[in-house]
């Protein structure tokens, strides 16, 4: 999987001019650090919610603080705000239902890691994330770009799948 996820990069790359391949390799490193960021704050955030008695007052302080983050970024970042065509256009499950998943997740997480452990917890639900990305990007789910199925994305998934299924046994 890796190997087939790095020769992808590769020639993705090589197909680009320079300039944008450094872009590609930079996008590749910000996402890889993100992850490690994404297991940090699950982490914390697990913490914090096990010393409140409940996963779900750390998820709340975590969604809190995240809010007001967001907020500042909107309000320091943003050259102008959508136009009020555009805020009416989007449908109206579209304003709950990221927010209502991303609470149920995140909440789960919370809850999940004093029981699994971080590693087992974050390689699992990484292991739902990358078979619903699969199948989503297949079929392009969420308005996103279709993305086909190929037998090597069906066998590198299987393979990090199988990684994961060692490393929980070992």
């Amino acid at each position: 999987m890796f190997d087939s996820t790095i020769n992808e990069l590769c020639r993705a790359m090589a197909e680009k001019p320079p300039r944008q391949r450094e872009g590609t390799m930079i996008l590749a490193l910000l996402a890889i650090c993100v992850g490690a960021v994404i297991t940090a704050q699950a982490g914390l955030n697990a913490s914090l919610g096990k010393q409140l008695g409940n996963p779900l007052f750390g998820a709340t302080v975590a969604f809190g603080v995240s809010l007001g983050f967001t907020a500042l970024g909107v309000l320091t970042l943003t050259r102008r705000l959508p136009a009020p065509g555009q805020v009416s256009a989007v449908p109206l499950h579209l304003w709950f239902t990221g927010g209502l998943l991303g609470a149920l997740a995140i909440g789960s997480v919370y809850w999940l890691i004093p029981r699994l452990g971080i590693g087992a917890t974050l390689s699992l639900t990484l292991t739902g994330q990358l078979i619903l990305a699969l199948i989503a990007g297949h079929f392009g789910w969420f308005q996103l770009p279709v993305n086909p199925l190929s037998p090597q994305k069906v066998m590198g998934a299987a393979t990090l799948i199988l990684g994961i299924a060692l490393i929980h046994r070992g």
